[in-house]
């Protein structure tokens, strides 16, 4: 037995023992990638992030701009829905709930929308993404996202699996109705919550 099994096994068993292993998942030491595309190239000096539908006011910010906004630190677990998870990763960037005062929301705003690169959409309750741990992500570990993981930016939504945590994040909508995105409408559950094991939605039986 190698010392890096070994090493994963204890550490999956803690977790297990801490009440942090949710239901049908097991712990990696590394951080795989999967999304759907190749590795968009985005230049930071002609990305933008805008924001639309349900808001008092459309704004959009340049990468030098966004930068500009004050950041939070979070600390948590990742879960995807392929069955890894990943513990005590550093996440940093602005706290959503904090960005959206720099542009305030209708009161029919519901559901938040993310928009990414190769048309890709996610679709989260406004009241999930309200939580202290939900941030627009431009740094892990210290260090700028690398392309595979999101850059610039990705919107972090940890108590979800994270497919919801969209990558290359271009545009927020703030929705009154609920809007399935692109893993939603190809079967993925529309909520995504790693403690229920809300994977994929249940098919009709005829």
């Amino acid at each position: 037995m190698t010392d890096n099994f070994q090493r994963r096994r204890d550490e999956e068993q803690r977790m297990q023992d801490e009440g942090r292993l949710p239901p049908g998942q097991s712990l990696t030491l590394k951080f795989p990638v999967l999304h759907y595309g190749p590795v968009p190239n985005i230049d930071p000096a002609t990305w933008t992030l805008s924001v639309f539908g349900e808001v008092e006011r459309e704004m959009t910010w340049t990468w030098d701009e966004f930068r500009q906004i004050p950041t939070v630190e979070v600390s948590t677990d990742i879960h995807c829905v392929t069955g890894w998870s990943k513990f005590d990763t550093v996440w940093e960037g602005p706290r959503l709930r904090d960005f959206i005062e720099l542009f305030g929301l209708t009161p029919d705003a519901r559901y938040v929308i993310a928009h990414a690169a190769h048309g890709f959409t996610t679709n989260v309750p406004l009241e999930d993404m309200l939580d202290d741990d939900v941030i627009l992500a431009w740094k892990y570990n210290g260090a700028l996202l690398e392309p595979e993981h999101g850059f610039p930016v990705r919107t972090f939504v940890p108590k979800r699996y994270f497919w919801k945590s969209a990558k290359w994040l271009l545009k927020l909508e703030f929705s009154a109705t609920d809007k399935p995105g692109f893993w939603e409408q190809a079967g993925y559950h529309n909520d995504g919550d790693p403690w229920q094991e809300q994977r994929y939605q249940r098919r009709r039986m005829f």
